[in-house]
């Protein structure tokens, strides 16, 4: 089995503000972002599973609908896993995800403090979560950074969700990117909260930062606690899979120690849907 628990869908409009500006900038002024639902299925129908994240930022500029997002997966419930995104800023956040989840069909949630620009670890967005716990739906957090300017980066430290753990010990939790930069932080957190984990999607592309992130998960003995995931569409799930099972080459012929390959096939194939309990 493989299901990828990081995917986006990306349809016009979506993508705007600060961060196509900030994209721009770092890539070219050519740079586009759109990944319809066809591009989507096309990518994934030979996958076992993916989850398919909404989002909710205009703070930073990405508005890409639950609805847009429920009518995709709903076409394809066996394999597809749809996560609403709610502005934590607006005051009936709580009853948007209700409505995401009882009438939509959205299973999961997800959050992101430096593309919303909110603190997390604040009393104020607690309802949130107590809804989520309530609903018995996952958090995808992106607790990590981003290029994006305009965005919180203070708010995005992966220990943040510690005292949200602590006071909701129900609600699965996963931190996507296993944190980056902070990896370490994010280890010490999914290590001690037994309902928190962690994704290693998007990492690939900076294999000594991967490799490093890894052996911090190999040495805390947390591998049962990382997730399969791509961040399609910035990488595939093959290639992902080929970057992770490629990650001891970058220590080939030094004394450096290995990342287990038991551990690697084991997150390639880890059970998803049954650890966050997106399947009944």
């Amino acid at each position: 089995m493989i299901v990828d628990c990081h995917t986006h869908l990306f349809g016009p409009g979506h993508v705007g503000g600060s961060f196509l500006s900030d994209a721009k900038r770092a890539w070219g002024n050519d740079y586009e972002l759109m990944i319809t639902p066809e591009d989507h299925w096309n990518a994934y129908e030979e996958v076992d599973g993916a989850i398919v994240l909404a989002f909710n930022c205009p703070a930073t500029g990405v508005i890409v609908p639950n609805d847009y997002v429920a009518e995709y997966v709903g076409k394809h419930p066996s394999r597809l896993f749809g996560f609403a995104s709610v502005n934590p800023h607006d005051s009936d956040a709580p009853q948007q995800l209700e409505y995401a989840v009882k009438e939509l069909g959205l299973v999961g949630l997800k959050l992101a403090p430096i593309y919303q620009n909110f603190y997390p670890d604040r009393e104020q967005y607690f309802p949130i979560y107590a809804k989520a716990q309530e609903l018995k739906v996952p958090i995808l957090w992106h607790q990590g950074t981003s290029f994006v300017s305009a965005g919180f980066l203070d708010a995005s430290r992966p220990a943040m969700l510690d005292p949200i753990a602590r006071a909701f010990p129900d609600l699965k939790m996963v931190i996507a990117h296993l944190g980056h930069p902070w990896h370490g932080e994010c280890v010490s957190v999914i290590r001690k909260n037994p309902n928190v984990y962690a994704d290693m999607s998007a990492l690939g592309a900076r294999p000594w930062q991967f490799y490093n992130a890894m052996m911090n998960v190999t040495e805390y003995r947390v591998a049962d606690k990382v997730l399969f995931g791509s961040d399609y569409p910035f990488f595939s799930t093959q290639q992902t899979i080929d970057t992770f099972r490629n990650i001891n080459a970058l220590v080939e012929g030094t004394h450096l120690p290995r990342i287990p390959e038991s551990d690697i096939e084991a997150i390639i194939h880890r059970n998803t849907p049954e650890i966050l309990g997106l399947v009944k």
